[in-house]
């Protein structure tokens, strides 16, 4: 064991002065360091608490918000249901009454154009009777005019019309 260095096997006295300087730098360690160390390590730990607090906080916050965000959507779904619901009801009452006066207005245009074929049809008719009461009279006229022709015959035609005549006022 000789051949081993001294600071494997030290002897007494370098132990005890090594253990003097130990603590004389332990005792100033435990005086100003520990302490400067322990405080550090102390406040650390509360940010870090207080930074977890936060944290958990937040999360308990962010899931009320999603709770809230769900129930708006939920909401906001069911007016949109809603709308859309008032939509189709007040176009379907459009439509029905745009089909409504679509009818009545038809209905008008159909009685309008009865009226104007009765009317036009009146005139035809009167036109025709007028026509006829013209040709009639013609004809009459020529009838008489060739049967007239006979002094005689003009003379049977007045008898027979007085005869009538007085028939009629009898």
């Amino acid at each position: 064991m000789e051949n081993l260095p001294s600071i494997l096997t030290p002897d007494l006295g370098l132990l005890f002065w090594m253990l003097i300087a130990f603590l004389v730098v332990f005792i100033i360690l435990a005086i100003f360091c520990f302490p400067v160390i322990t405080t550090a390590v102390t406040t650390r730990k509360r940010y870090i608490d207080d930074s977890l607090q936060k944290a958990h906080e937040a999360s308990e916050r962010l899931e009320h918000i999603r709770e809230e965000g769900d129930r708006l959507l939920q909401e906001a779904r069911a007016q949109q249901a809603l709308i859309l619901q008032e939509a189709a009801a007040a176009r379907d009452a459009i439509m029905e009454k745009a089909q409504e006066k679509a009818r009545e207005e038809s209905t008008r245009l159909i009685e309008e154009a009865r009226k104007q074929i009765e009317t036009e049809r009146q005139g035809a008719i009167r036109a025709i009777r007028a026509q006829v009461a013209v040709l009639s009279v013609a004809v009459a006229e020529k009838v008489l005019r060739k049967k007239l022709a006979d002094t005689d015959q003009q003379m049977q035609l007045i008898d027979n019309l007085l005869d009538e005549v007085s028939d009629n006022k009898q």
